[in-house]
């Protein structure tokens, strides 16, 4: 019979992990609420009660923070799975981007069915991925530098090929604007994420079956990290990469393909996010912010692909309540507010520091008194 006494929850990791997480939340709800008050003391109220309940308002609001929130778990679990292994992966936007443009290529330009335009995408990321990673193996070229030009090449690079694609332009099929891609339902249906009846039960056209994938996706990689040998080794890297080079690890190579998975991660939200068929690829003068966003997400979550889930929910919906805010507030003001919350919502590492050491306090002064 096991005798051995369960830890209490104040000394739990888990526990506190997830309690800095919430107080993190909070602090960032309070202090976008202040920020409502100086802007429009009026209307603040009601502004920050559309922000807490739009996205349960409806099941069309829902399925709108569904739809948000896989791409955005998957730049998380790409920014997380490079962070377990030592590594910041701040080129999740440009693997996105690129991810994204290998998707729409394989559909619009190839009129590829949607399962191979998501395969093209999560290469495409792969591939952009590996870049930083290299320098960083072999050169020990700080992979946040590279990251970044790699962001604004990728940018460039997906603007100058579509807009020499006349194919793939929405003025080939017929529309009045040559700026952003065709759109799927005209270009090629086949490369649309099946909505499998979501569509109808939501009674919303933005869900499909994408957040299953993301879902799916969330627990293979908790697995990889966890349960597998490879996951323990690219850990290790991250801990201490000249240990686990004496105890033999391969660490250039775990580097590399740590690189080369967390690209493909955000290079597959690129093709869910613009296979959906609700919005088209415009091209951009600014380096897309969903990749950023899965930064915040990912310090959320601990980078546990498991909370990741929950994290990307919790930012997506409180974009999808931020947009409701209008006309009350305009819309830049609304993204400070929503900026303000998640920053802060990612401000979670430094709240766990704080709490492990007030109750380290409480318990050495409990000590004391007896």
């Amino acid at each position: 019979m096991n005798t051995a006494k369960r830890k209490p929850l104040s000394e739990n990791p888990a526990f506190i992990s997830v309690l800095a997480s919430l107080l993190s939340i909070v602090i960032g709800l309070v202090l976008g609420f202040v920020l409502l008050l100086l802007l429009n003391a009026g209307a603040a109220g009601e502004g920050m009660m559309k922000m807490l309940t739009t996205g349960f308002g409806s099941l069309d609001k829902l399925g709108k923070v569904l739809y948000q929130a896989a791409p955005l778990m998957l730049c998380g679990l790409s920014v997380g799975f490079a962070f377990k292994t030592g590594l910041f992966n701040i080129g999740a936007s440009g693997q996105y981007t690129i991810g994204a443009f290998f998707a729409l290529v394989c559909a619009i330009q190839f009129q590829m069915p949607w399962y191979l335009c998501l395969l093209a995408s999560t290469l495409g990321g792969a591939i952009w991925g590996l870049f930083p990673g290299l320098f960083k193996a072999l050169f020990n070229v700080n992979e946040v530098i590279t990251s970044i030009m790699f962001n604004w090449i990728g940018m460039y690079l997906v603007n100058l090929v579509i807009a020499n694609m006349p194919m793939m332009l929405a003025a080939y099929w017929g529309a009045s604007n040559s700026d952003r891609t065709a759109a799927l339902k005209d270009a090629n249906p086949s490369a649309l994420i099946p909505k499998c009846g979501l569509d109808k039960l939501f009674n919303s056209s933005w869900i499909n079956i994408s957040i299953f994938i993301t879902i799916v996706v969330a627990l293979i990689v908790w697995v990889i990290l966890q349960k597998t040998t490879f996951g323990y080794e690219l850990k290790a890297c991250g801990m201490n990469k000249f240990a686990s080079k004496y105890a033999g690890i391969n660490a250039n190579r775990n580097i590399v393909l740590s690189m080369v998975i967390a690209g493909a991660l955000s290079g597959l939200g690129g093709g869910l996010y613009y296979l959906a068929g609700t919005v088209q690829y415009v091209m951009e003068k600014s380096i897309l912010g969903m990749g950023f966003n899965g930064i915040p997400v990912a310090l959320l979550a601990n980078s546990n692909p498991l909370g990741t889930i929950f994290s990307a929910l919790f930012v997506s919906y409180i974009q999808v309540g931020g947009a409701a805010m209008q006309p009350d507030f305009s819309s830049e003001t609304t993204d400070i507010v929503i900026a303000v919350i998640i920053y802060l919502a990612a401000f979670s590492l430094l709240m766990r520091g704080v709490i492990a050491k007030a109750l380290t306090r409480r318990k050495e002064k409990e000590g004391t008194n007896k």
